[in-house]
C-alpha cells in the first residue's frame, strides 16, 4: 500500500519498491532512497555520463544527488518533496540505466 503526503507525490511501500527495483538490477535501496554506482572508463567518460544524466533529469524536472569520485560515479533518487521513494525515482532510475549501459 502507498501512502500519499499531502499536496506531494506518493511515496512508495517497501513491496512497491522492492517490486520495482527487480526491473534495475544495478540498483538497490529502500523506500528511503534507491542507489546506483557506475565505474566509467575513466574520468572524462565519467564526467560526460554525468552530464548526459544532468539533462535528462533536467527534462524530466527530478534530479538525482551526484557523487563523483574519480572514475566512480554515484547516482541516489529520493523524491525529497516527498520524503521518499517514488515513481518519479523509479523512472528516472530507468533512464539512467538506459544511458549508462547504451554504448555511445
Amino acid at each position: 500500500m502507498s501512502r500519499t503526503v499531502a499536496h506531494m507525490g506518493t511515496l512508495l511501500s517497501a513491496q512497491q519498491v522492492a517490486d520495482g527495483l527487480l526491473a534495475l538490477p544495478a540498483w538497490h535501496g529502500d523506500t528511503t532512497e534507491i542507489t546506483r554506482s557506475y565505474t566509467a572508463p575513466d574520468f572524462l567518460s565519467g564526467i560526460r555520463a554525468v552530464d548526459s544524466v544532468a539533462a535528462a533529469a533536467e527534462a524530466a524536472g527530478h534530479h538525482p544527488d551526484i557523487d563523483i569520485r574519480w572514475t566512480t560515479i554515484t547516482f541516489t533518487l529520493v523524491t525529497h518533496s516527498s520524503g521518499g521513494v517514488t515513481e518519479a525515482d523509479l523512472r528516472l532510475a530507468a533512464t539512467i540505466d538506459h544511458l549508462l549501459d547504451t554504448p555511445g
